[in-house]
């Protein structure tokens, strides 16, 4: 490829965020333009600590589309990313023929190449489809000039992806339009609204689970009739308590709802026929922990959710996160000390009682969880405006494989 060539070239490179429900988001009433059967809520995390960088290059050279997924080179003919390629094409072919006509902005009709990361483990349960297919649709709508509703789009690649598009506390409308027009992701509050929430990761594996989310959905959705009382009895009610509990910084009626409605999301799992079991024992051991910590103290400091996989997330307020930090490490005595388990935010442990430790009632396990990440709510989608940090060349092709 020539100097020339090279010219021709238009680099974006964006970040977005991992969000992690609290009123869960499983099964489909649209499998193609990927409707849920219920609204959700989630917190989007930081992306100091949990992101998805991408860069898309976009240029008159390229001979087709191509992307690659941390390193690799995937198929870029996967009919969610294709969906979301076509819409956003379309909709800036749409402003360019509304608005103008003569616009510089780069030309729909050349092909992207497209290189993305994560800086946490892919498809463990820590909503690696959501970062990433968001990351993608808003980087995608800063090369083309589209503005407006981007949920939508990010929708149809991954369901939660339309929630990374905010920051603070988000919910996915339900929507009632069979073109889903109006299923949309909308913020609740800013990360600001609650700063004083802390979220800690506890990763108890990091590799790939063995039901992927989107068949364990369809399974659900043909074969529970839990999940069905679910969306129709529970969630609505829920939406509302949840909303209020954030808009009222209640922690109790946050932590109890969001317990709940997590527990529930697994039963409905062991519903499904034949069932699917996310969780293993580390996960229910820390589920008791949890439990038996709140009970100490008669009041709900801490909360537990766990998405499709068995690493926990935790909530809880900052002034109760130096103790029970220090209740997990007790517990779940790590293989290895300082950084290299407890990443993030640094936390400053406070000793622990005897009488609490006896109390929990509980044996140690030792290597229990491999690592522990330190987060908080955080901001949506950036731009990233350093050339130094475009994951592809002035080529166009990933620089780490070059």
């Amino acid at each position: 490829m020539s100097d020339n060539d090279h010219q021709t070239i238009t680099r974006v490179t964006c970040t977005a965020p991992v969000n992690i429900a609290v009123i869960k988001y499983w099964g489909k009433r649209d499998e193609d333009l990927i409707l849920p059967i219920n609204s959700s809520l989630s917190v989007t995390l930081h992306q100091d600590q949990l992101k998805t960088t991408t860069t898309i290059a976009c240029s008159r050279s390229f001979r087709e589309d191509r992307i690659w997924l941390n390193g690799k080179e995937e198929d870029v003919s996967h009919p969610r990313l294709q969906s979301c390629l076509r819409e956003i094409r379309r909709l800036a072919r749409k402003r360019r023929n509304t608005d103008n006509p003569t616009s510089e902005v780069t030309s729909v009709s050349y092909k992207v190449h497209i290189c993305s990361e994560n800086n946490f483990p892919t498809a463990a349960g820590l909503a690696s489809s959501a970062s990433g297919y968001a990351c993608l649709v808003y980087a995608l709508s800063q090369l083309f000039g589209v503005e407006g509703e981007l949920s939508v789009v990010a929708r149809q690649g991954s369901g939660s992806a339309c929630r990374s598009l905010y920051g603070g506390f988000v919910q996915w409308k339900l929507g009632e339009r069979s073109d889903g027009k109006d299923s949309i992701a909308e913020q609740v509050e800013p990360e600001s609204y609650w700063p004083e929430v802390r979220v800690l990761i506890l990763v108890v594996s990091a590799e790939q689970k063995s039901v992927g989310s989107t068949s364990g959905m369809h399974t659900s959705v043909e074969t529970s009739h839990l999940l069905k009382c679910r969306a129709d009895v529970v969630v609505p009610g829920r939406m509302e308590q949840m909303i209020g509990a954030i808009r009222q910084r209640n922690f109790a009626v946050f932590g109890d709802l969001t317990m709940k409605d997590s527990n529930q999301f697994h039963a409905t799992c062991l519903d499904t026929y034949p069932p699917i079991f996310y969780l293993n024992d580390i996960s229910r051991k820390i589920i008791s922990l949890v439990h038996r910590y709140n009970q100490h103290y008669g009041e709900t400091r801490v909360a537990y959710t766990f998405d499709a996989g068995p690493n926990a997330v935790i909530y809880t307020l900052q002034e109760h996160l130096p103790e029970f930090l220090k209740v997990v490490l007790h517990f779940f005595p790590p293989e290895v000390n300082g950084g290299e388990f407890l990443r993030g935010l640094p936390v400053n442990l406070t000793p622990l009682s005897e009488e609490l430790k006896r109390e929990i009632k509980m044996e140690p396990t030792p290597k229990g969880i491999h690592y522990i990440i330190s987060t908080k709510a955080g901001p949506g989608p950036c731009t990233v405006d350093d050339p130094n940090l475009h994951l592809l060349d002035a080529g166009g092709l990933p620089k780490k494989n070059a």
